[in-house]
């Protein structure tokens, strides 16, 4: 059986892979729960008009809620990946490699230059709270709006209400780039 070598270099180039890896599947998943929220509240609010009962709409919080929730934990970790590339990995590499100025992924670092970085994260920071907040809070004002709000309902929309509030407020901590929230990559 032929001995084989396994340099420290090649561990870290397949460590770079799979975290690489993890990454792109969390980015597709993360992207796609913007598309099944307005497909769920698409859903909700056809039902809720048909039935004519606007009781139905209190479905929407929840779901908004763990679906945002998901897409923020999916971000972070996809944020978490590229500030280990670029801070630990990364210069690892470079130091194996012997490159100057940890001259490597360049990416990683490079499209976290642009000019227009701040713009689309606050864009971004506006659409999650719209689909994740906005939409629900909406639901529960029409609720709250309409003739038939029961005492049981209304103690369980306002609980809704808080959570949905709680959720925004961790989508706008998580945007701020040097908030406690982590900030996105």
């Amino acid at each position: 059986m032929p001995e084989r070598d396994v340099t420290v270099g090649q561990l870290l180039l397949t460590e770079y892979q799979t975290v690489k890896d993890e990454q792109k599947t969390r980015i597709g998943f993360r992207d796609n729960l913007l598309y099944v929220t307005l497909t769920v509240v698409a859903a909700v609010i056809a039902a809720a008009a048909q039935a004519k009962q606007t009781a139905m709409l209190l479905a929407l919080p929840p779901v908004c809620v763990v679906l945002g929730w998901t897409y923020l934990v999916n971000d972070q970790k996809i944020s978490a990946i590229g500030a280990y590339v670029r801070g630990d990995l990364g210069p690892r590499l470079a130091e194996l490699a012997a490159a100057e100025g940890g001259a490597i992924f360049r990416w990683e670092t490079a499209h976290r230059a642009d000019a227009r970085r701040v713009s689309r994260k606050v864009t971004q920071c506006v659409v999650d709270l719209l689909a994740f907040c906005v939409v629900p809070l909406s639901a529960l004002v029409v609720y709250w709006a309409g003739d038939d709000v029961s005492a049981g309902l209304a103690v369980v929309s306002v609980l809704e209400a808080v959570t949905v509030a709680g959720l925004g407020v961790c989508v706008v901590r998580y945007a701020v780039p040097f908030g406690t929230g982590g900030g996105a990559g």
